[in-house]
Order: C-alpha cells, then sequence, then structure tokens
C-alpha cells in the first residue's frame, strides 16, 4: 500500500467522532458501548450486544444477552431500544435433565403501543409430562403473553420478559397441571415497531409501521 494511501486512512480515522451507546430508560439509560462514526446517520439501525448483568451489576444475570438498537443520535449520544435477548447456549444446555420434559412455545404478540415481538418460552418440567399436560402448559404460555401483550407497552413488557415476571406468571399458573423446575422467556425478537409520520405526529395518528 502505498503512502499516501496510509494517510489517506489516518485522516478518515481523525475525522470520526466517539458517539457513546444509552440503553433505553427501561434499562436505566446506561453506557453500554462506545462507537466511531464519522457521520451519525451511519449509527441508525446498528446493533450493540451486552449482558444483563452488565446493567444490573449482578453476575447470575451473566447468561442473558441483550441487543440494542440504535434509534436515535444527538450530539454523542446514541439512544436506543431492545431488538431482542436471548438466554446463553450454555445456560439452556445446564437446564436440560433426565426424566424431565422440555416444553417450548413461540409466540408473535403486539403490544400496547403497537410493537410486534416475536417471544420464545421454555419450560422445564420436574418430571416426564403427557401429551395433554404439555398440551396444557403451551396453553397458559400463549395466554400469559397476549394478556401482557395488551395491558402493557413494549417498554414494560421487555422489562417483564428479560427480568422474569413473565416466567413467574407462567409458573404460578401451572403448578396444578406439573410443577416446573424453570420457565422463562428464552429469546425475543422485536419484529415491527411503529412508525408516526410528522404530520401525524401532531395529531397523535399511528399510521405505519416499520421492520427493525
Amino acid at each position: 500500500m502505498s503512502k499516501p494511501t496510509r494517510r489517506k486512512l489516518r485522516d478518515k480515522w481523525r475525522l470520526k467522532k466517539w458517539f457513546s451507546v444509552i440503553t433505553p430508560p427501561y434499562f436505566g439509560e446506561i453506557n453500554v458501548a462506545s462507537i466511531p462514526a464519522d457521520e451519525p446517520s451511519k449509527l441508525m439501525g446498528r446493533v450493540v450486544e451486552t449482558t444483563l448483568s452488565e446493567i444490573t451489576n449482578d453476575f447470575s444475570h451473566q447468561s442473558i444477552k441483550l441487543y440494542f438498537v440504535i434509534t436515535e443520535v444527538a450530539d454523542s449520544t446514541a439512544k436506543s431500544i431492545l431488538k431482542g435477548h436471548e438466554y446463553s447456549s450454555d445456560y439452556l444446555r445446564s437446564l436440560v435433565r433426565r426424566g424431565t420434559s422440555r416444553i417450548d412455545g413461540i409466540f408473535n404478540v403486539k403490544s400496547k403501543d403497537g410493537y410486534v415481538t416475536r417471544v420464545s418460552v421454555v419450560a422445564f418440567t420436574k418430571a416426564r409430562v403427557k401429551a395433554s399436560q404439555e398440551k396444557a402448559i403451551r396453553a397458559i404460555m400463549r395466554q400469559v403473553l397476549e394478556d401482557k401483550a395488551r395491558e402493557l407497552t413494549y417498554d414494560q413488557l421487555c422489562h417483564e420478559m428479560v427480568l422474569g415476571k413473565i416466567g413467574s406468571d407462567i409458573y404460578n399458573l401451572t403448578k396444578k397441571i406439573m410443577p416446573l423446575r424453570h420457565v422463562g422467556v428464552r429469546k425475543s425478537k422485536l419484529l415491527t415497531a411503529p412508525v408516526v409520520p410528522a404530520e401525524a405526529e401532531a395529531e397523535g395518528v399511528v399510521e405505519a409501521k416499520t421492520e427493525v
């Protein structure tokens, strides 16, 4: 590589500015990353990965991965929303036991404020279940998620999915069918988010959606 080319690369790097990626209010507005960019617009849509333990300072949350997508840039701050989360593969493997059953449920739900999310719930029982019991537990998973989505905003739904409230509600409702050893939202993915056009925003009317 010629010296002029190296110089151009160095100059281009010097022109870049560092931006702090901040989690949304429902995850404490914490700085989780610093990203260089020569134009703020190039940060839009970028995804940053971290763990829940980095936010809560609780090592027991190390197995939960969080993905934040940048949606707004102001000055040197890049604001984000939760794009999704998931259990680490090691943690999932650690939950498997002989003589027990694993029950999975995958559901698309729409929050009160119009965000559509794919939610994957997993339950591990204390003993093997019959087909009828598995069907009943999966039905409870669906009912809890649909009720929550109807009542909660996306912010609130994210908080309850990641921090275990939804899993706890499912656990309590399935006790009479089959005691569970673990149940939780193992993965979530934001599919679409509402978009408010400038002219409709003043009137408070939501007319369109966009993929995230």
